[in-house]
Parts: C-alpha cells; structure tokens; sequence
C-alpha cells in the first residue's frame, strides 16, 4: 500500500523559545535611584485575609497562613504586625499566690499592666513591717503584765487542785511525790508506813515478812488504786488549765497585735478593688494572727531540714509574677521558633527533697509564649507544632475553651504524679499557624474542629503577573534587601536578567515568581562575585555568573546521568527510527534546580482482551497520576478504533531502565504514539523526544517542567552528537512557559535542533513519522494510505483471528423425532 506521506511541520521560532526583558524599560541606572518597597509585592489576597483575621476578635478567628517556601509568609506577618495599628485590648499581669484554703490549687491574681510589680513590692515591705513590728508590741510592760497575770492565774488553779489532793490523801495515810521512769520523771501516790513514805512494790515485802496483816495491805492497795485514778483525773485539769492558758496567751497575742496586722492589711487593701485580690489579703490577715511564732522569731531563718533545704516560713506570703507587661507598651507579638510543650503551654518547676521524691508550689509556675502573648499575636510553624509531642493536642485544647492550665510537662504524658494544679488563665491570644497548603488540606479533612479555631485562611500565592508596574515594583523589592542586608546596588542589567530568572522559576513567559527568596540568594551571589571582580554595582554578567555556579552545586546527579548515557549504560538513541520506542521526557531534582532528561519507553503487543498492562503499575513503581494516564489511553483506542468491533489485544507499556517511582501523566502521549507505531508498523524517529498529557479525545494537555524536558533533551543529543533533525514535541499550551537557555535558542536558529507544538494526536503522529495520520469519512472509514487505516486493518485482523463467543454459527434446531404405535393398542 502507498503511503501519504508529510513533510512540512509547524515549529517555533527563536522570538519563541524566551521572553527578553528589556533593561530600558527601567527609568533608572542603577538601583541606588530606588526608594525601597513598603509592603508586601503580590499578596494583596493574602494581606487582606491576614489584616481581617489580626482585627476580628471574635472567637475562633486565628490564621492559617499558607503558600510555598520562600514567598514571604514569615516576612509578611513580620511587618504586618509590626507596622499595623492594632485594635488591642487591655493588657494584664497575672500573678500566682498561695491558697491558704487549698494549697495545691494556687490562686490566680490578675492586675492591670504593670501594677503586679507594685503588689509584690508592697507585700513584702508589709511582710517586713510585721516582722518588725509584731515582736515589738509583744515584748511591752503592758503585754507582759497581762501575759504573766493569766499565767499566774493558770498556776494558782493548778496549785489549789494539788493541795487539795494532798490534803485528801495525807488524811488517808499517803502522801504526794515524784518517781524516775527512764529519762523522765513523773507524780505518784506513797503510802506512809510507820511515818516513812514507801513505794506501792514494797507492800508485798512487808506482808510476808509478816511486819504487815493481808487485810491492811488490801486496804492500803484498794486506796491506792482509788488516788491514782484521780491523779489521773487531776493531771486532765491541768492540762486542761494549760490549754485554757495557752490558748487566753494566743488570744492576747493576737489581740495585742490585731490593730497592727488590721491596719497594715487594711491600708493595703484600699488600693486595689477586684475581688479576689480582696479575698487573699484578708486571708493572709487571718494565717499571720494564727502564725505569730514566726514573726516573733520562734522559728528561725535558715532553718534546714534534714536534708539540708532551708525551711522558708515566709514563701506562703510571696507573689509569684509569671506575666509582667509593665514595660509592654503595644500589643505583644511573639514568635516562637521552638514551641516545645514547656516553652509554649509554661511548665510547674519541681525540686527534689533529697530523697527521691520532688515537690513543688505556687512559686515554681513559670509562663510560656502563649501566656506571653496574651492579648495580642503569637506567631508558630505548623511544622515545628507537630515536631513536639502533645503541643498540637494541648493547643487546640487551649484555642478551643479559650483557658490555659499551666501543667508539668512530666504530668502531661503521666510520667510523674501531679504536684499542684494552679487555677486555669483566659486567654485571648490570636494564634497566627505558618504552614504548607499540604498540610492545611489534612488538617482541614482530619482534624474535625480546625476550621472551628482557624477561621481565617491567608494564601499566599506563588507567583505574580507579570506588567510593567509590577517589574518595576519587584526592582524595589530587590532594592530594600540591597538596603537591609548592605549589598552593592544593581544595573538596570542586573535587574533585568533576575526578572527573567524570576519568569522562569514561575514557570510562565507572563508571570513571576512570588518566592522572593529563590530570587534574593542569587541577588546575594551576585553580590558576592561583583566584589570579587572589585566593582562597584552588580550586572548581568554577575548575575548569570551566580546562577551558573548555583546549577553547578545542584548536577551531579545530572552529569552522573548524563555519563551514563554517553557510556551507552542507559540506552537512548538520538538517531534512526524504530517501532515501538520513543523517547519520553522527565524531570528530576528539586523544584529549584530541576533538570530534564529522555526516558526510553516501549510496546510489546499481543492478541488479548483489549487490556493495556501497566508494567510500571505491576510492579508498585507507579504513581495513581501515572496509572489514570495508562488508563485513559484505553479510551481513546476504544473511541479510535473500537467502533466497529471489540479491541481483541494485549498491550505492554514499559520505562525502560527505570528504578524508582514513576507518576505524573506526561509521558501518556508518548504511550498512544508507540501503540500507533506499533500497531501500523512504521516506525518512529528516535531524535524526536516527546512530552505532552492526552485526553480520551486526543486533545494534547499541557505539563510541567517544559523547559528542563527540552533543555535535558538537547543536552543529550548534543552529548551524542547534533544531526539537524533532533527536536522536542510540546502542547501548545506550553509554549508561553518557554524560558529556554541561549544555548538551545541559539541551536533552534541555526536549524540544529526543532520544538514542534502539538494539539492533537493527530500532529504527533504525523511529526514522528513523516505518515499522514487520517481522520474518518462520513461512513467512519479511515482513509488507505494513512497510518490510522492500517492501525485499523490491524487490530481488525486481530479481531478476526479470536473466536468471539457471539461468532460462532448457531446450532441448527433438531426436528423432534416422530413416535409410531404400530402394533400397539392404543
């Protein structure tokens, strides 16, 4: 059969392949003439949604700010805050202080801004003052004289009870004295015998030396036992009496000393009004008269227990300031680069006792950033959140019920038993999260009561469109790092070549790149290669220098690559034509410094059920992008092809020499054009490398990394030689996103090497070929002579070589078998 053969395909040109940008449309020299930018270059949607969030403070109104690396989120909110007038609410301190009801729930103070440092100062000046004055009042002739007339009344009635038991006793023979028992001596009741006061043990001695009658030694015994008891009696009123003193000392002591404690207390409490405030010093009004011993010195200073701690008495009337904002003359911004459960919640101190064991109180509590920050923004990386264990639950937690429990991180994960638990604080802290759009979306899926407490979500783009203003703008952009970190200023040249750079990074011949600090680290080794050459401003040439030792940093697995090809390891072929292979087009390495290069990619076909195996997919190196790729290749044969009868082969689909994982759906093109090749029998020029994503229609996708694919091709076509004819197909939607490098521009317009934009299948096959391809008559026949009529005719032909099921003849019905009943009676 004659083929239709083509020739003539469309390709770009030079004015193609890169957009130059013009240094004179700059009004300027140099940047030197440059006011630097105030704000943020792009983000204006972003910037509205963080000044809403800042301003709103309603509940649940914290901010999800997310976007990629290096577009100025942490910058932004930096200024922002620091630039914004906010509409901040009353700052507070918040002091713990000890709960004389209930010491392990320490009591919360709250006092204006600055006014705690002034109620710590004042107790203890207060605390001194009693210190002094409380000894004083009690060591005067008048206190002393009623102390010693209720202890000489105590020792009256203590003596009157005794003369009168022994006035009891002495009139029935015994008499009262004292006996040694160990250390200690004690009272006890002798009976007198022949005028000779004897102990109780002897009674027996007498008897049976016969000096004493049985009887009389009973008597004697029975009254005993009778004194003793009311001895007993006797030492109860006593102590009785003692206590009865003791506790009339107490209540003179206090007496004495209650106009000093009430007007020192009261002369204090006049200053303050809240409550609670109130309420504490009433109740150290109350512990200092129950606990005068230590103010009248009874219990030292210095005083150490066993262990050797120093016993403090005092410590139950100190203030402990975990917030003080007196010198916070704006709303508090805090940013904290390591939120660790103690650093963001706060944490209780303990201390060991010396033997083991570990004890703590209201002094030990000590504040963390979310305190710190209350009433105005606390600033975190989603990342380092979830890097710390517990911080996420408890932040929620937090966010959630609007009150924070400052606990040992130890008591959080039940390492250790809980000490105290101090009263919880309301916070009104704005919470500002920076992250990924990643993590945003699990978060936003996953976590039920996210978009509960982040109501606000700032996305910051990453790129920008791309006008005069903007290139203008994005030049003072460059001027106020100049300006901020000291650099030599930059030439209009200079400027210009970054934008171009600042396209490519975007991806997109009308775009920028919104990730200033990709575009900042090349202004900085620029800077850096300017001073070495000894000049005074940055150029082009400067420019193109950095970025070419940054490409040089990131290549060695591009040249390992690439001498892999050159040594024949990883086969490619740049020249010939083959059925059933094509080169495809990857890009490895990171989104900074990616490159590109040719993928071998293979068919084997066979009669089948119309399956196409994804060998990539089978042995789990396929991504999901990948596998939808494979699949909608299947529809578009089935609506090619498959009109007129069922698709009867098998169909293997290979990357050749590939390891890793494999996803994306650009090599899906390239897939259709090898079945193509393989089916119809021509084969497809090698030195033409293919990119491009399909529908089930056979419209041509655009993809990614356009300019690494073609940049990594030509590089290794130019490894194994230029022959004139090697080239890269594309979409056509790509072409505004070419921003190739001068040396494969200049290649196109010598005529060494062609970019051809595709929009069909159609285009590609005939490119890949030189074969017509052909398109349905009216009566869906494909045209003889083109490469989809033989496609057809073949995969017809394989459809006849298959026994379908509904193919075979029907089986004829059988006559149904007359019966006679000759000779039988009916």
């Amino acid at each position: 059969m004659n083929l239709k053969h083509i020739s003539k395909f469309s390709e770009l040109k030079p004015k193609d392949l890169r957009w130059k940008c013009n240094p004179n449309i700059f009004n300027f020299k140099s940047t030197d003439e440059l006011e630097p930018i105030e704000g943020i270059l792009g983000q204006d949607r972003a910037i509205r949604a963080i000044k809403l969030g800042i301003n709103l403070r309603s509940p649940g109104y914290n901010i999800y700010i997310s976007g990629l690396s290096g577009t100025g989120k942490a910058s932004s909110v930096k200024k922002i805050l620091e630039n914004m007038s906010f509409n901040c609410p009353m700052l507070f301190d918040y002091a713990y202080v000890n709960n004389f009801q209930n010491p392990d729930n320490p009591t919360l103070l709250i006092f204006a801004a600055g006014e705690a440092k002034e109620f710590k100062s004042e107790m203890a000046s207060l605390i001194e003052f009693l210190q002094m004055k409380i000894p004083q009042a009690l060591e005067s002739e008048a206190y002393i004289k009623k102390r010693k007339k209720i202890s000489d009344a105590c020792s009256e009635k203590e003596k009157e009870l005794v003369q009168t038991f022994e006035s009891k006793i002495s009139g029935q023979g015994f008499t009262l004295g004292q006996i040694k028992v160990d250390e200690s001596i004690r009272p006890e009741v002798f009976p007198i015998y022949k005028e000779r006061a004897i102990p109780i043990t002897e009674l027996e001695k007498l008897v049976l030396d016969g000096e004493l009658p049985k009887s009389e030694a009973r008597e004697i015994y029975r009254k005993y036992t009778a004194f003793q008891n009311e001895l007993v009696q006797l030492f109860k009123k006593g102590l009785k009496l003692s206590q009865s003193m003791h506790k009339e000392a107490q209540l003179l002591e206090q007496k004495e000393v209650e106009a000093i404690v009430t007007g020192a207390i009261t002369n204090f409490k006049e200053k303050y009004s809240d409550p609670k405030i109130l309420s504490h010093l009433t109740q150290i009004e109350e512990s200092i008269l129950d606990n005068l011993q230590i103010f009248k010195g009874q219990k030292p200073d210095g005083e150490t227990t066993s262990e050797g701690f120093i016993i403090d008495y005092f410590k139950e009337y100190e203030v402990n300031i975990i917030l003080d904002n007196s010198n916070q003359k704006e709303c508090p911004v805090v940013v904290e680069i390591s939120p660790s459960f103690t650093n963001l919640f706060g944490t209780i101190e303990k201390v060991s006792d010396g033997r083991g064991g570990w004890y703590a109180d209201f002094t030990k509590i000590k504040a963390g950033s979310l305190l710190k920050a209350n009433g105005g923004y606390l600033v975190l990386s989603v990342n380092s959140v979830f890097e710390e264990p517990g911080v996420w639950r408890t932040l929620k937690r937090v966010l959630t019920h609007r009150k924070l429990e400052i606990q040992d991180s130890m008591n959080f994960f039940q390492v250790s038993p809980s000490i105290i638990k101090p009263e919880p604080i309301d916070i009104e802290t704005k919470v500002i999260l920076i992250g990924s759009s990643t993590v945003y979306s699990v978060l936003a899926e996953y976590e039920y009561d996210f978009k509960k407490i982040f109501k606000v979500r700032a996305e910051f783009d990453h790129e920008i469109t791309k006008t005069n203003d903007v290139m203008k703008e994005y030049a003072r952009v460059i001027k106020s790092m100049i300006k901020e970190e000291s650099l030599l200023e930059f030439d209009k040249s200079a400027i210009a070549t970054l934008l171009e750079l600042a396209a490519r990074y975007a991806g997109q011949k009308d775009k920028l790149t919104a990730r200033f600090s990709m575009i900042a680290d090349l202004a900085r080794e620029a800077n850096f290669w300017a001073t070495q050459d000894s000049q005074k401003t940055v150029n082009q040439k400067h420019i193109e220098t950095a970025y070419s030792y940054a490409r040089e940093r990131h290549s060695l697995s591009e040249e390992k690559m690439s001498e892999m090809i050159k040594e024949g390891s990883f086969l490619i072929d740049t020249k010939g034509e083959k059925v059933g292979e094509i080169n495809g087009l990857a890009v490895y390495g990171n989104d900074l410094f990616a490159f590109g290069k040719p993928s071998k990619i293979t068919a084997a076909i066979a009669l089948g059920n119309g399956t196409i195996i994804n060998v990539e997919r089978e042995a789990g190196m396929a991504g999901s992008t990948y596998n939808k790729g494979v699949l909608i290749i299947s529809g578009y044969f089935r609506e090619t092809f498959g009109q007129d009868f069922p698709l009867s082969f098998s169909a293997n689909l290979v990357f050749e020499q590939s390891y890793g994982m494999i996803d994306g759906d650009s090599a899906s093109a390239a897939e259709i054009f090898i079945l193509l090749s393989q089916f119809s029998n021509i084969p497809i020029k090698q030195y033409i490398a293919v990119t491009g994503s399909v529908n089930q229609k056979g419209d041509i996708q655009p993809i990614g990394g356009v300019n690494e694919k073609i940049e990594g091709f030509f590089a290794t076509c130019k490894l194994k030689g230029l022959n004139g004819k090697q080239g890269v197909i594309i979409p056509t939607q790509n072409v505004k996103d070419l921003m190739l490098n001068e040396e494969v521009i200049a290649a196109v317009k010598k005529g060494d090497f062609h970019i051809y934009p595709i929009s069909r299948i159609e285009e590609g096959i005939q490119i890949l070929t030189g074969v017509v391809a052909g398109t349905k008559d009216s009566k869906g026949h494909f045209a003889p002579g083109t490469l989809y009529h033989l496609v057809y005719e073949r995969l017809k032909k394989m459809y006849l070589s298959v026994k379908h099921p509904f193919d075979r003849p029907k089986p004829k019905k059988e006559e149904p078998k007359k019966v006679t009943t000759r000779g039988r009676k009916k």
